[in-house]
């Protein structure tokens, strides 16, 4: 059986590998071909283009990069028609992947999408289109297969694959903290993490605000958690005694660290899940903002707050993310007690409402129920 996966960041990659690993356990000998990352290659797909080269934010990013998107779209799809799958998994990254769908529900070809794109959050009229050109939608977050039952049409919620993810570090991969200061040369303090991201843009945006905090908390270090398709040059210019990088460790990081700035998207769960306290950090152009902010249906930016329909986690939006509001929200969650534990607490509320491990599988199960 042949399987096209597409999947366009570095999240994608991560869940993909795990989605990966529970397909050839149920059907070894699978031949896929995949665009996404290390991780899915190393689960033994056939790696067309790796997400580095695909990931572009923002309004004003995608229009000046718009001779590649629409370039790497129409090599997808010949690519596509030369490999002639069975099955077309699509992996989140709506922009491109709602398009290949299109062209390969009419050229006859089956099509799962696995990890709904935010259709609830803004242009809830695209599920119109997803109904004609998804043969099955795989859902990760609890509230959407009702927000989809408004439209008529039936999905399948699988849970969240980021359980699966961190259950399977845990098991395998983590490390001792005295162990992790060795592996990277990191002094005794107690350390602040810093998610800024793994696209460029959102680096030269934010990590700046990130590291206008450190003088104010001289008895922490500060670690940056570097992305892997991102060299060190782009940090650069933040790292001294006391900010450090590390990479392709995140996990660990999160599994010794006191607190974290993240910046909005999958990490915000991730660091929840960790039971880390957290302040998420969103800056865009002026221009984008002012157009998704238009746009954009729901409350909050975070999936933590957005899990649970309530603040969970502070959110510094646009002209909120200030070096004076960075110090005042980390200063409430470093220290025991009151916001902190209150913030912890919520975390587990969260934990309940993603169900158990097991996405991975339970969406293998239905992508292979397809065939």
């Amino acid at each position: 059986m042949k399987l096209y996966v597409i999947s366009g960041e570095a999240s994608g990659d991560l869940h993909g590998s795990n989605l990966l690993k529970e397909l050839y356990k149920k059907q070894p000998g699978l031949n896929i071909r995949a665009w996404g990352g290390n991780l899915m290659k190393e689960q033994g797909a056939v790696l067309v283009k790796h997400y580095k080269d695909l990931a572009f934010m923002g309004f004003i990013e995608v229009v000046s990069n718009l001779k590649t998107i629409l370039n790497n779209i129409d090599f997808c799809k010949k690519d596509i028609l030369a490999f002639n799958p069975d099955l077309i998994i699509l992996i989140d990254y709506p922009g491109f992947n709602l398009r290949i769908a299109e062209f390969a529900k009419n050229k006859g070809f089956k099509v799962v999408y696995y990890i709904s794109p935010q259709v609830w959050a803004w242009k809830q009229n695209r599920v119109y289109k997803i109904k004609k050109v998804v043969d099955k939608m795989l859902c990760i977050l609890p509230f959407e297969k009702e927000f989809y039952a408004k439209f008529n049409f039936n999905v399948a919620y699988v849970g969240h694959p980021l359980l699966d993810a961190i259950y399977n570090f845990k098991m395998h991969n983590a490390i001792s903290q005295e162990d992790f200061l060795k592996k990277h040369n990191l002094n005794n303090k107690p350390i602040i993490a810093l998610l800024p991201g793994s696209r460029y843009q959102e680096i030269n945006v934010k990590l700046k605000y990130m590291c206008s905090v450190v003088k104010h908390f001289s008895n922490f270090q500060f670690v940056i958690a570097g992305a892997p398709s991102i060299s060190e040059k782009a940090y650069e210019h933040y790292l001294n005694n006391n900010v450090k990088i590390i990479y392709n460790d995140t996990y660990n990081l999160l599994n010794n660290t006191r607190a974290a700035l993240v910046t909005s998207g999958t990490a915000t769960l991730e660091t929840a899940l960790f039971k880390v306290p957290e302040v998420v950090c969103y800056k865009g152009s002026k221009i984008s903002y002012q157009i998704a902010k238009r746009l954009i249906k729901v409350k909050f930016i975070s999936l933590v707050n957005l899990i649970m329909n309530k603040e969970i986690v502070k959110e510094l939006i646009q002209n909120e993310l200030t070096e004076k509001n960075l110090v005042l929200q980390l200063s409430s969650i470093i220290e025991e007690g009151g916001d902190r534990q209150k913030m912890l607490s919520a975390y587990n509320e969260v934990e309940k409402a993603l169900g158990g491990v097991g996405a991975s599988e339970r969406a293998a199960y239905e992508i292979l129920s397809l065939k």
